[in-house]
């Protein structure tokens, strides 16, 4: 074989391997760009539920009138529907969205926009501090036994105080930490 016979093999291997990558590069690109909107998309929805928080938080101390209230808080659950209606577009399934709906179905018309709201609401309700939801999840008893169980771990590593300066040491400490007293 000749030189330039294999050069100009080596030359349609390499555009044959180009040819055969180009739709690969733009799978990954495309997808990438769709992640990219969906986290702004999630991140979006997060910023309105923690408005819609505060909005609630601030009208329960009074310090937005009543007849503002309302109208403030239609908008941003308006602004919530429509991010995921985007979400469900984009036909992956958001944290608030059970599953993607399927081709056909009534997900892109006005009858999701109280579904949507709903879910949204439902998300800041289970957000809130005082929220039942989180209440109940713990009971008494679950409450004291974790008490019990952080009191042992404390005790078990103090080993009580440093003879010389009265500060707190622990069971692995062989100086004192803050006076540097030897304690063994």
């Amino acid at each position: 074989m000749e030189l330039g016979s294999i050069f100009l093999l080596l030359a349609v291997v390499v555009l044959v391997g180009l040819y055969l990558y180009i739709p690969f590069m733009a799978r990954t690109r495309r997808a990438t760009e769709e992640s990219f909107e969906v986290s702004a998309l999630l991140a979006e929805r997060d910023r309105v539920i923690n408005s819609l928080q505060e909005l609630d938080f601030d009208n329960s101390l009074g310090k937005i009138p009543v007849d503002e209230y309302a109208p403030q808080r239609a908008l941003l659950l308006q602004k919530g529907a429509e991010i995921l209606r985007k979400l469900d577009e984009l036909s992956l399934p958001s944290p608030l969205s059970p599953l993607p709906a399927p081709f056909g179905s009534a997900s892109r018309g006005e009858g999701n926009r109280g579904n949507a709201e709903a879910r949204i609401e439902k998300e800041v309700f289970a957000r809130r501090a005082d929220s039942p939801a989180k209440a109940a999840e713990l009971s008494d008893d679950d409450i004291e036994s974790m008490l019990a169980a952080r009191r042992k771990q404390r005790k078990e590593k103090s080993a009580g105080f440093c003879p010389k300066c009265g500060k707190p040491v622990l069971v692995t400490d062989r100086f004192c930490p803050a006076c540097g007293k030897s304690l063994t």
